[in-house]
């Protein structure tokens, strides 16, 4: 009696790499989005460094 050994499971390695690879790149688009919106919060409010009191 010959023991074989398991054969690897290329389809499913490959669709666990595709799916790693789909995760890794939306975190990374949502990290982008954050820090435009984030970048683009301080130019929609006007600077408040302005002081009238001060003249």
């Amino acid at each position: 009696m010959e023991h074989q050994l398991a054969k690897p499971n290329y389809a499913l390695a490959k669709r666990q790499r595709d799916l790693a690879k789909k995760q890794k790149k939306e975190a990374k688009r949502q990290r982008k989005s954050e820090s435009e919106q984030a970048a683009a919060a301080p130019d929609a409010d006007p600077p408040t460094s302005d002081k009238k009191g001060d003249s």
